[in-house]
């Protein structure tokens, strides 16, 4: 047995995937009735926004906006792709910049190249992928991406994957016109994306009753709620309001000099564990315990390298004058609270 598992279950008749490490709950994914991230449609264009270097769309599944918009004309069908989860009331956000994703693979069709993961370093097995790459990809137009997974996989997997990808991108691609939008392909389900995803060796646990099994639903329990207890008695509390997410960190009983930097670097800690288990992004607020303003950096360290760690996309955008510090996160989850009710 591994220390890490993957847990494939259904909460409330929706697929669900979770993922433990030692125990411990570290990604959630709950499929929903919105559209999935990934889902590809042929769009047409409906209306620019002024002021704001945009356009709406016609998807099947209602209003999708697109920026950088130069040369795009009202009626003009075209490409995109789900990018993230609609706000209430606010349109999809879309991308003309496709992605054909799979364990393996990643074919490009607007950026050219046969690359393989940086993160592979070992040249012999480099050199024998991007012969795989040539071998498979041919003459196409297309690019590739040959993902870190590769490393440990066998070559007839990695050319069934590319295989996959390459004719699924081009079955799109000769669908990109018509005066109707239409939905060409769907993201993926929660299910689907550990397989793709979670890649690291693991305990697969798919018996119906899973998710109570392994403890999933008690941390569950304890995600509804705002507090999220930290060692030495510290806590922070993480409340997301219309305009943004509002995280208080408090030092709890412990009065001593290096109390406030303590605790602020134990939530810097987990907090990407928390937004991601919890579905938020936008605009994030930190409301730190009090410290010097020469442990700044030393916070600002851990934090940095706390998200190196978390696959969604987070800018930094630093401190305020009130002292709170601020993060951009991107919106690619829908809350938990929304899912769980």
């Amino acid at each position: 047995m591994t220390l890490r598992t993957i847990a494939l279950d259904h909460i409330n008749d929706a697929e669900a995937a979770a993922l433990l490490v030692g125990g411990r709950l570290e990604d959630l994914l709950i499929d929903s009735d919105q559209p999935r991230p990934g889902t590809i449609y042929r769009a047409i264009a409906d209306r620019p926004v002024k002021g704001q270097g945009g356009m709406f769309l016609r998807t099947p599944d209602g209003s999708a906006f697109l920026r950088q918009i130069k040369g795009l004309t009202p009626g003009q069908p075209l490409l995109v792709q789900v990018t993230g989860h609609a706000e209430p009331g606010k349109a999809l956000p879309v991308t003309t910049r496709l992605l054909f994703k799979s364990r393996y693979a990643i074919v490009t069709p607007d950026a050219p190249g046969l690359n393989v993961s940086r993160s592979i370093k070992d040249e012999a097995l480099r050199d024998s992928l991007l012969e795989i790459a040539h071998a498979e990809m041919g003459d196409s137009p297309m690019g590739l991406i040959l993902r870190s997974s590769c490393e440990s996989a066998e070559a007839a997997d990695i050319t069934e994957d590319i295989n996959a990808m390459r004719d699924l991108a081009e079955a799109v691609l000769a669908d990109a016109t018509g005066p109707e939008p239409e939905t060409l392909t769907e993201g993926d389900g929660p299910h689907t994306l550990a397989w793709r995803d979670w890649v690291e060796p693991a305990d697969v646990v798919t018996d119906p009753g899973s998710f109570a099994e392994n403890g999933v639903l008690d941390q569950l329990d304890a995600l509804r709620e705002a507090l999220v207890p930290l060692p030495g008695g510290a806590s922070f509390y993480i409340e997301p309001t219309r305009a943004l997410v509002a995280v208080d960190v408090n030092t709890g009983g412990d009065a001593s000099l290096a109390a406030g930097l303590k605790a602020n670097i134990a939530m810097a800690r987990d907090l990407p564990r928390q937004l991601r288990l919890r579905g938020l992004g936008g605009q994030i607020t930190l409301d730190l315990a009090p410290m010097p303003k020469k442990d700044r950096r030393t916070f600002e360290a851990s934090l940095r390298a706390a998200l190196r760690q978390d696959t969604t996309e987070t800018t930094l955008a630093g401190w305020t004058p009130l002292g709170h510090f601020e993060l951009q996160r991107k919106r690619d989850r829908q809350p938990l609270t929304d899912l769980l009710k």
